[in-house]
């Protein structure tokens, strides 16, 4: 099993930045892709960026040049460093890893960009 536990969301304002955190425990093994998904009110999860254990990342056109996805493998932990935030980036935030062709998924944090 694997447990993943984010942090970092908040309340912040248009055109500032946030940083958010997933640490990973359990049965973690290398060749896994850890990302983060967001969901918003009314509508689907949807990816926002992931990255592999060897540092390949891609990222959902929306944020492409303002979030950047890194991770510390010796930690288990996956970052997102969120900048030039806009209202419509308020969702909730899902830490996700996969593994073999299972998902795991974080509880989320919330993250709300005020206008």
């Amino acid at each position: 099993q694997v447990q993943l536990v984010e942090s970092g969301g908040g309340l912040v304002q248009a055109g500032g930045s946030l940083r958010l955190s997933c640490a990973a425990s359990g049965s973690i093994f290398s060749g896994n892709v850890m990302g983060w998904y967001r969901q918003a009110p009314g509508k689907q999860r949807e990816l926002v960026a992931r990255i592999t254990t060897g540092g390949a990342a891609n990222y959902a056109d929306s944020v492409k040049g303002r979030f950047t996805i890194s991770r510390d493998n010796a930690r288990y932990t996956v970052f997102l460093q969120m900048n030039i935030l806009k209202p419509e980036t308020t969702a909730d935030y899902f830490c996700n890893l996969l593994y073999k062709r299972i998902n795991y998924w974080g509880q989320g944090t919330q993250v709300t960009v005020s206008s």
